[in-house]
């Protein structure tokens, strides 16, 4: 029996999961279908339930619903507790489970650029769903975390959930400052730049040796990645985060080993189709 599997969102046109998972689902001749849809927020709780009526199996979650999503419901991973935050969603005994691939994803997608992780400085910009993956996943690695974000009080609270797990965290302005000559690991996690508008700050300053990403995957060189590579930065957009997580969300929902050669591969030709086919 088919499988149904989607991912919900605002905006949602610009997501590669559908074509990702599918090429999964052939490459293992599974019978399922991904799609996306795009959900306003006053629909997210109809949404929700019209997955559930028509037989979903799960979804993935992305802005701006990530946190919203928890009180529809019925249970949370321990890594969707810790993160405040969902990002996968799975029916299992007729129960909504909610389920964060988002810091595991992030973390598999750097650690081949980076030498380790313990005692190195992450800063990370924005303080929402996807950041809160990040940060924590960052932490349980041994790096100490700073958060800038536009309102202080978020990024002051996830700083508390950050030490009450055991983790280093402080947060600051969402601004220049001397933390970028002290930064290891530079982390962009706001939707700034998904429609190619410029970024609020220069990185001016940055220490050379810093790793930036952008979780922003289309367009794969946002302005901010641009100004880190003018500053003589090594680079990463949010391709890796995007296959890995969507890798561990697989798997999460389907068990065994996700094709991640076959995925990747049909990340990497959607990009190229949608640079030369606008539209």
């Amino acid at each position: 029996m088919e499988k149904h599997y989607a991912v919900i969102g605002d905006p949602i046109a610009h997501s590669l999961s559908p074509e990702m998972h599918n090429a999964g689902y052939k490459a293992l001749g599974i019978d399922a279908e991904y799609q996306r849809f795009h959900v306003v927020p006053s629909n997210l709780a109809e949404t929700v339930e019209g997955l559930c009526a028509l037989g979903f199996s799960g979804w993935n979650v992305t802005l701006p619903y990530k946190e919203k999503i928890i009180s529809l419901l019925d249970n949370l991973t321990p890594e969707a507790r810790r993160a405040g935050a969902v990002n996968t969603v799975k029916i299992h005994d007729g129960q909504r489970i909610g389920h964060n691939t988002d810091g595991a994803g992030f973390i598999r997608s750097v650690e081949g650029e980076l030498n380790g992780f313990k005692g190195k400085k992450a800063v990370l910009l924005g303080a929402g769903g996807a950041s809160k993956g990040i940060a924590l996943a960052l932490t349980e690695q041994g790096m100490i975390v700073h958060i800038l974000n536009r309102s202080p009080e978020k990024a002051q609270a996830l700083v508390q959930v950050i030490r009450a797990e055991g983790g280093t965290a402080t947060s600051g302005d969402f601004a220049q400052g001397d933390w970028l000559e002290q930064v290891d690991l530079l982390v962009q996690t706001t939707s700034v730049g998904l429609l190619g508008e410029p970024f609020p700050f220069s990185l001016q300053g940055i220490s050379e040796q810093a790793l930036v990403v952008d979780i922003i995957f289309n367009p794969s060189q946002t302005a901010f990645l641009q100004d880190a590579k003018k500053q003589g930065c090594r680079t990463l957009n949010g391709l890796g985060m995007l296959l890995y997580q969507g890798v561990l969300a697989w798997e999460f929902w389907l068990g065994g080993q996700a094709p991640v050669e076959a995925m990747q591969l049909a990340l990497k030709d959607q990009l190229l189709r949608r640079m030369f086919y606008k539209g």
